[in-house]
């Protein structure tokens, strides 16, 4: 079971950013590598504070954190507050401490009398005036995106334009087989450049599926509706329906009046695991248009002769 953060850092789920940043500087100062170089079990716990004040002094991190756990990376995105309405805005939560300057070791363990004075025994000390800045990952940009319906569902790849660091850039993106309006995607360093040798931060992407003409989705099914003409309703047919996997003869029973639901398994949405959805066609009964009055008069005559034959009232089920 992964390690929570929270308990790793020692304070409550509802503490405050100055808090982490407090607890986080305390138990660096106790457990860093150098203040204990043969100590394994010490360097073990830095790295596991080290990992959980990454995500936790992050605000969209921390909020997918909260919401997801240890599993919040694979969900890919970030938390509410980051996302803008247009393509590319700001970047998310700062990744270091306020502001987003680097901070050296020297005022992370007190200066004088500190973590400088350690370093003095056995080893040269660093001069005067300068400082030895760690190391400070980018801050992760968020962005919304537009997707084509046929797109989200086939998978592919798409170009992305970026404005970063004074230009811009085009970025290609892979879209995952199936992936659902609002989905959420991480490319790991396409955010902002780190400090002091970091690594880059990620761009996050909200991902908006625009509508297509005809299909629906729901989860993982594909929903249309399906016109048939009266006579196809009345005898039985089987109609030509285009799916993302190819055309399919969808059999149309006898009798079937419109609003009836028909089935194609495994037709819907498919994904790289396997998985994949039903497409589901709700019957429209396409009235002629267009005929000459008296074939109009014939139809309508055979059709209340039907009717007056018939045992069942179409809106008998209806009630309040």
């Amino acid at each position: 079971m992964a390690d929570d953060h929270y308990q790793t850092l020692g304070v409550p789920r509802t503490a405050s950013a100055e808090d982490i940043r407090k607890a986080y500087r305390e138990l660096a100062r106790k457990y860093h590598p150098d203040l204990h170089p043969d100590d394994d079990a010490a360097k073990d716990k830095f790295k596991k504070v080290q990992a959980a004040f990454d995500v936790l002094n992050d605000p969209s991190k921390r909020e997918m954190y909260d919401r997801y756990g240890s599993s919040f990376e694979g969900v890919g995105g970030s938390g509410a507050g980051g996302w803008g309405g247009g393509p590319f805005p700001g970047a998310g939560g700062a990744g270091g401490f306020p502001g987003g300057q680097e901070i050296d070791l020297e005022s992370l363990f007190g200066g004088a009398g500190g973590f400088g004075d350690i370093f003095g025994r056995g080893r040269a000390k660093t001069p005067r005036g300068r400082r030895r800045s760690a190391q400070m990952p980018g801050e992760d940009v968020t962005a919304r995106i537009e997707v084509p319906f046929r797109l989200a569902i086939d998978g592919g790849k798409t170009d992305l334009q970026m404005d970063r660091n004074g230009g811009t850039e085009t970025i290609t993106v892979t879209i995952p087989q199936g992936l659902p309006d609002g989905g959420r995607m991480r490319l790991r360093g396409q955010g902002l450049p780190g400090s002091g040798g970091g690594p880059a931060g990620d761009l996050l992407l909200e991902v908006h599926v625009l509508p297509h003409p005809v299909y629906r989705r729901d989860g993982d099914t594909l929903e249309l509706t399906l016109p048939v003409s009266l006579s196809e309703a009345i005898a039985g047919a089987k109609v030509d329906v285009p799916t993302p996997w190819g055309t399919i003869a969808l059999r149309i029973p006898p009798g079937t009046s419109g609003g009836r639901k028909l089935r194609a398994a495994g037709m819907g949405v498919r994904h790289a695991n396997g998985s994949k959805g039903d497409l589901i066609a709700e019957v429209q009964i396409a009235i002629p248009a267009g005929a000459d009055p008296a074939t109009t008069e014939k139809l309508l005559e055979a059709a209340r002769a039907a009717e007056a034959s018939g045992t069942v009232e179409p809106r008998a089920q209806l009630r309040w």
